[in-house]
């Protein structure tokens, strides 16, 4: 019986070129002199070094370990030394640079210590846990960890597992060579995945132009004896193999706006993950080669086992590139993006390395005024409106942009590829995408600093009126012993009195005033009293008699009169 597909909308057939590279089986790449190997290679956070410069590293050996939720290890590709551990060039069209370490092979290509596991007697955590460790990753270009992606939905269990062996992009052929000669491994991969997701069904879509491919997947599940998985030829239509677009082919659900696939029961996965799953969980080898096309403008065109951290222009020397050579473009012409650099190292998202020249790609047309046909809206798998996102996108208007959802375009190119301006719609799609996320890294970054500034106030503010209360709190201590004592003493001056009540009225505050005043006078006078002249004795004897004379009157003026008798 048949499996009914289903239609996704727009999509694009451009030529494939993929004969070429599929001639002769995958061929291993011999040691390069310098491994560079960059610790961030997947979504998520920054891998921390655990090896310094010096060290003996073996094949396999953990040398950047997972930092945060989401992030992945990172592993020697061979056994050698350390050379250094520093900013090297990335793979990518901006130029940056990311940290890596270098390592000089030793030429023993020497293993270290494997750990294997049980995936069918290991809780699904550990499992989680194990895949991170050892550096799985998607392979199909998006390289999320995918210890991530293996929990199962919010009800326990998901109903579709859907791998994806479309690899529809022109040129590409990795995942096609992967399931012809190794079909039977990879089916083990899936099958550990299925036990980790509690699936009800997989379902293995390949694209049609891909025979060999089908009857292989096919004859690796009868010879297993597995039911409810099935290899599922497709029509073949760029870009069936986007994540939404097969299943929608697959299963019939259409993944809306905002939404994710498990919440309709599905996800999905690439075969070249699958394949690197069950190296890991059966072999207990980490992730540290993938299968590589090397294709365009070479003499030899053949996908490769390349080790991550090996430099491309080594890889694309075992393939003869042409003299005319100009740029290495890693991905197909659909979605990849220029390198820098031809010495830029291989990396877990590297699938194809495409060799440019002025003839196989030459310049693009110029660009002339939108017309507004609405050919790119037609070809538009994501079913959005390009030509909106490009006038906003153009304007910079970002946020009209995002409310054509933007970022809901996978830039698969399809828009690119139909306009009949010669507009680089993908790139006016990325630049808007840049612009807002550098506009919103920088409002956190003001927010932020305003809430410092915020809180600095509130601190100051919380000091002086903390300040403030204690001086009062002083004061009001300071009144209350001086009225206490000023209680006191009328007490006892009415204790020796007859006719004076038990129990006078407390002095009011008029009276305390007036109480504080004396005695500061009294002790000011006492003080002053105290206070002898100095240096009498330099002075003459009639200005010694003056100055005793002034002192005796200030004597008898401070002594009381006596009453008489």
């Amino acid at each position: 019986m048949l499996r009914k597909l289903f239609k996704f909308h727009g999509g694009v057939k451009p030529q494939t070129n993929k004969t070429e590279s599929t001639t002769q089986p995958i061929a291993q790449v011999p040691l390069p002199d310098r491994l560079v190997i960059p610790l961030h290679q997947a979504v998520g956070g920054h891998p921390r070094p655990l090896v310094a410069p010096g060290d003996k590293v073996f094949k396999g050996q953990r040398i950047g370990g997972a930092d945060g939720s989401l992030s992945s290890a990172v592993h020697a590709s061979t056994s050698g030394i350390v050379h250094d551990v520093v900013p090297a060039l990335m793979p990518h069209t901006s130029g940056l640079t990311t940290l890596s370490v270098i390592i000089e092979p030793d030429g023993e290509d020497r293993w270290g210590e494997l750990d294997k596991v049980n995936y069918r007697r290991t809780p699904p955590d550990e499992l989680r846990d194990f895949l991170r460790d050892a550096g799985v990753v998607g392979l199909g270009g998006a390289v999320f960890p995918s210890y991530a992606k293996l929990k199962p939905g919010k009800e326990g269990r998901l109903k579709t597992l859907v791998i994806n062996g479309a690899e529809c992009e022109p040129f590409i052929t990795c995942d096609d060579l992967l399931m012809r000669e190794r079909a039977a491994d990879m089916l083990k991969g899936i099958v550990a995945m299925r036990h980790m997701l509690q699936a009800e069904e997989v379902l293995i879509g390949i694209e049609d132009n891909k025979p060999e491919a089908v009857a292989a997947v096919q004859a690796a599940i009868a010879a297993s004896g597995q039911s409810g998985i099935e290899a599922v030829a497709i029509p073949t239509r760029y870009p069936a193999g986007g994540a939404k677009q097969l299943i929608r082919v697959l299963t019939g659900i259409e993944v809306p706006h905002g939404r994710r696939s498990t919440d309709f029961g599905v996800q999905c996965f690439n075969v070249g993950t699958a394949y690197s799953i069950y190296e890991a969980l059966e072999l207990g080898r980490p992730l540290i080669s993938r299968v590589v096309t090397v294709a365009g403008n070479v003499d030899r065109p053949r996908n490769y086992e390349v080790l991550i951290g090996t430099p491309m222009d080594h890889v694309v020397r075992q393939s003869g590139a042409r003299p005319d050579s100009d740029r290495y473009i890693m991905g197909g012409p659909m979605m990849g993006v220029r390198l820098p650099a031809f010495g830029v190292p291989v990396v877990k998202a590297t699938n194809c390395i495409l060799v440019g020249s002025p003839a196989l790609f030459p310049p693009p047309p110029p660009e002339m005024p939108c017309i507004r046909c609405g050919e790119c809206a037609k070809a538009c798998p994501a079913d959005l409106a390009p030509f909106e996102m490009y006038w906003f996108s153009r304007s910079k208007n970002f946020g009209k942009a995002q409310e054509y959802h933007l970022f809901d375009c996978i830039e698969c190119g399809c828009c690119s590829f139909v306009c009949p301006s010669h507009i680089p719609l993908v790139d006016y799609f990325r630049f808007s995408k840049s612009e807002i996320w550098a506009r919103e890294r920088d409002k956190e970054a003001s927010d932020a600093a305003r809430d410092r500034f915020e809180f600095k106030n509130f601190r100051q503010e919380r000091e002086k009126q903390e300040k403030a209360e204690k001086l009062a709190a002083k004061a009001a201590a300071t009144r209350e012993k001086v009225a206490a004592e000023g209680q006191a003493g009328t007490t006892s001056a009415a204790a020796e009195t007859p006719d004076v009540a038990a129990k006078p009225a407390a002095p009011s505050a008029e009276d305390t005033k007036r109480a504080l005043i004396a005695a500061a006078m009294e002790k000011a006078r006492q003080q002053k009293a105290q206070v002898a002249p100095k240096n009498t004795e330099q002075l003459s004897t009639e200005t010694q008699a003056d100055i005793a004379a002034i002192e005796a009157r200030r004597a008898a003026a401070a002594t009381p009169p006596t009453p008489d008798a």
